[in-house]
């Protein structure tokens, strides 16, 4: 029996680390196939399926059926929807998915048809996530792309003849060359197509990508710091004014098309990772799989004892990532559900650390919730959290 503060897991992530192309600001775990290979004609997919499948059979599962599953990536439009099909049999066997079940697929222009759309949809995939990230063709040259602009308004439009009404569009700003210009194009266009979710994300340089050995952050033809707010506040102003709630930093739904998956996340809920670079979070224990596929399948070898032997979250580490992620989200965080998982002095001293940042404007209580004034606390919501944190010292 779960105890308050070890709850069941009702979601999983899907790692389809297969593209066809690395883009340039990508980090992310995943094998390049080049521009003609598809799921059931690549050996190497159907290895990782095979492998895939087996730690999901194998996997120690708790007795509650799935209600958001992601297929995240990578690429996962890759696939077939028969190997899709094949991934949510195998979970609905080993777990069971509950019939209202939010279950979400990014999919990559120019890299599926609208039959496949529908083979996709008789699978049971109800929400897909298009990455898009730029409407403007050089821009999606800069960042290494595999598609065009004319390749955005196709996909668009066998969403909506495939019959998916649940669909999001990710934007990226901040990239090398992008003026203001370029995103409140950007983010006309994306509305235009009649998604009823927009991710908007800053650009992060990593340093291991292409784009972190080009460039430096505020540096020339990154934006200034003050472009990229500017750019930030433009997203909020437009996709509000257009009808989209902006209920976490990065992200804007139509009422009743929050994502649902993500918001787990943002709440710090225990969920299933599976497939290569996966994370999970069970039993209050975090455990990422092996980046590479080789050591992946080697990992896979050895479960279920990998979960075992990963420790368990010490309470200050779950206080942060609470505090972390929870700011995240509009509505902030619940001063009543941190009572009942720590301790009252820590919430009474994470109040006091709040009140200089409701004087500035930046964060705000409502009732028992303190949340991130938006937009404004949003765009300093890395320093207030380090801020709060370093108060619990």
């Amino acid at each position: 029996m779960p105890t308050q503060g070890n709850p069941i897991a009702t979601s999983a992530y899907i790692h389809i680390p297969f593209c066809r192309r690395r883009c340039f600001y990508c980090d992310f775990p995943i094998s390049v196939l080049g521009d003609r290979v598809r799921g059931e004609e690549s050996a190497m997919i159907r290895e990782y399926l095979g492998y895939l499948h087996q730690e999901i059979c194998r996997s120690p599962c708790q007795a509650s059926p799935l209600t958001t599953i992601f297929f995240g990536g990578g690429t996962p439009s890759l696939l077939s929807p028969a190997q899709v099909a094949a991934i949510l049999d195998l979970l609905q066997k080993c777990m069971g998915i509950d019939p209202q079940a939010e279950i979400s697929l990014e999919v990559d222009p120019g890299t599926f048809s609208r039959s496949q759309l529908r083979g996709y949809a008789q699978a049971g995939v109800n929400r897909l996530s298009l990455g898009v990230q730029a409407f403007q063709d050089p821009l999606l040259q800069v960042c290494g792309r595999s598609h065009q602009r004319s390749d955005i308004d196709k996909a668009a439009a066998d969403i909506h003849e495939a019959g998916f009404e649940n669909w999001s569009l990710d934007l990226i700003s901040g990239l090398p060359g992008q003026t203001l210009d370029h995103w409140q194009e950007s983010l006309n266009q994306a509305i235009a197509l009649e998604p009823r979710h927009i991710s908007a994300y800053d650009l992060v340089v990593e340093p291991v990508t292409v784009f972190g050995k080009r460039y430096q952050p505020d540096v020339p033809p990154l934006p200034s710091h003050d472009l990229a707010s500017a750019m930030y506040q433009m997203a909020h102003d437009t996709l509000t004014s257009a009808g989209f709630d902006h209920y976490e930093i990065s992200n804007y739904g139509q009422p009743g098309y929050h994502c649902r998956h993500n918001q787990v996340y943002w709440r710090n809920q225990p969920y299933y990772g599976f497939g290569m670079g996966a994370t999970s979070y069970l039993g209050q224990r975090r455990l990422s799989r092996p980046r590479t596929r080789q050591a992946y399948y080697a990992w896979v070898d050895h479960l279920p004892q990998n979960l075992e032997e990963c420790p368990v979250d010490s309470q200050s580490d779950r206080w942060l990532e609470t505090l972390m992620l929870g700011l995240r989200l509009a509505e902030g965080l619940s001063l009543d559900a941190l009572r009942q998982e720590f301790p009252a002095p820590w919430i009474n001293q994470l109040i006091k650390a709040a009140q200089p940042h409701i004087t500035a404007g930046h964060l705000y209580f409502e009732g028992d919730r303190l949340a991130l004034r938006v937009t404004e606390g949003f765009l300093v919501s890395n320093s207030i959290i380090l801020s709060l944190w370093n108060s619990q010292a």
